[in-house]
């Protein structure tokens, strides 16, 4: 149980002077880890948790008093602020991921913000679990070292530390009502943490329950555990988490690029017509997802010249420019190889009532990177369930997300690819790649047709645009966003 109850004497002059001199001497160990961390490449997370007053800030000052400050970066989580209330809960925790070779200290967590969740309501419980251990176990096959501490007082103790600084004028401001209403409340909240420590205890990111009544012993074995598993890291690389259950995601069936018939098309009256309609009804939609806080992701995948770009421009004519953004994703660039691959994306999704359109997405691990060899097909062959999970993260948090795969056949895009480079103020548009790409059709048709069947979840399904007629694919995708707008909407 996590309310303490002592087991041992009070700590004596001599060996409190022992305990304070093995702490200077591990804390000059941890600044000499520094640079092998660095070299490594090793990303680590340390994550403190506790009761009001239980020491957190005192600890974490000793974990980093040694530390050169440019290997490092310290982040304090009170309550969400006004931008990340209006995001998933893991959102700025995946802003803040450390890069390669570099430590974040986490003074609370996304276990704070759990908490303070389940304090109103219980029922979300197994959905909190399921994201947090989502998330640590994706760090961890990322090579990311997490090292979780939570600091442990009596109810008693908690009390005398909270009478302490509330006496005192220049530190009564850190004592709120709802520090003293925890304290009264510290056995079921401490019911409810155990809970969740319990639920969130995996091999390769344990829980380490510190009793932290004498500081000073708290803070020696602390630094002990860190110290300890730094050194394990660096000789034997991070603890990996073990293999997820498989459990299969309830999928829509999807056809073959090849069995995809690529007649539909419209007349160019009937296109503007149409057009002009699809505008007006989907302006109308933004101010309702507006009010009512709901945000849009649209990817948009498919051929190079399939006509990408031009549906982008169609829908974004019906948004108010205020209140969306086009992300175009190109290759990674050094501060994005740095951290894990859906890092890039979390950062850039919308807050409540907002709509962003990704020109290409997270999808190109399990397509460009997968034909071109640019990473392991063990890592690529992980990416599926991983896609699958953040966007379950998505549509949990309340977002609509609709998926499009633009196709069109090699005889069409030969003839685009023509046009733009016989035509001056489209050239910029065909590149050397493009033709590359373009003699690796078949590897890629082959990689696509897997991403569709293992990724077109009933939470997050695909679409196809039939794009030989580009008219035809715009309507299409008007008229499906939408109708995955209204179907959130009219629930």
């Amino acid at each position: 149980m996590l309310e303490w109850k002592s087991q041992e004497k009070a700590i004596t002059q001599e060996e409190e002077g022992a305990c304070k001199r093995e702490i200077k001497a591990i804390q000059k160990e941890l600044a000499a880890l520094q640079q092998p961390i660095k070299q490594a490449g090793l990303p680590v997370l340390l994550i403190f948790e506790g009761w009001s007053a239980s020491g957190k800030g005192s600890i974490i000052s000793k974990v980093i008093s040694e530390l050169d400050p440019r290997g490092y970066q310290v982040w304090s989580y009170a309550d969400p602020t006004d931008e990340e209330g209006r995001r998933p809960l893991l959102w700025s925790f995946w802003r803040d991921l450390p890069p390669r070779g570099e430590m974040a200290v986490l003074d609370r967590s996304w276990y704070s913000r759990a908490l303070t969740r389940l304090e109103e309501d219980r029922a979300a419980a197994s959905g909190l679990v399921e994201s947090i251990n989502t998330f640590e176990r994706q760090l961890g096959d990322d090579g990311y070292l997490i090292l979780k501490f939570f600091l442990n007082i009596s109810r008693r103790e908690q009390k005398r530390r909270l009478e302490k600084l509330a006496d005192h004028g220049a530190t009564a401001w850190r004592v709120t009502d709802r520090d003293w209403r925890r304290n009264r409340e510290y056995a079921a909240r401490a019911e409810v943490t155990e809970l969740l420590l319990q639920a969130t205890n995996p091999v390769h990111a344990p829980w380490h329950v510190v009793q932290n009544e004498d500081k000073t012993r708290g803070t020696l074995e602390v630094l002990r555990r860190v110290r300890d598993a730094l050194r394990a890291a660096l000789e034997d690389g991070a603890p990996r988490p073990l293999p997820p259950e498989q459990v299969p995601w309830p999928l829509r069936a999807m056809p073959r690029l090849k069995d995809v018939d690529l007649s539909p098309s419209t007349t160019e009256e009937a296109y503007r017509a149409e057009l002009k309609r699809e505008r007006k009804k989907l302006q109308k939609l933004h101010s309702r997802l507006y009010r009512e806080k709901v945000p849009v992701v649209l990817g948009f995948e498919g051929w190079d010249a399939s006509g990408k770009g031009g549906a982008i421009r169609r829908l974004s004519w019906a948004l108010d420019p205020r209140g969306f953004d086009v992300v175009p994703i190109a290759a990674p660039t050094p501060e994005e190889l740095s951290r894990p691959y859906l890092w890039r994306f979390w950062r850039q999704l919308p807050k409540d009532g907002h709509v962003v359109l990704f020109d290409r997405t997270w999808y190109g691990r399990v397509m460009v990177e997968r034909v071109e060899g640019l990473t392991p097909e063990a890592r690529w062959s992980m990416a599926y369930d991983e896609i699958n999970e953040f966007e379950r993260e998505l549509t949990d948090a309340g977002t609509v997300v609709v998926k499009f795969w633009v196709q069109i056949d090699k005889d069409t895009q030969l003839a685009r690819f023509r046009e733009r480079q016989n035509t001056p103020e489209k050239q910029w548009k065909i590149t050397e790649e493009d033709w590359r790409n373009r003699e690796k059709w078949d590897a890629y048709e082959e990689a696509v047709d897997e991403m569709l069947a293992r990724t077109s979840t009933e939470r997050a399904p695909w679409h196809i645009l039939e794009s030989v007629d580009k008219r035809y694919a715009r309507i299409k995708a008007m008229r499906l966003v939408i109708g995955a707008i209204r179907q959130t909407l009219d629930r």
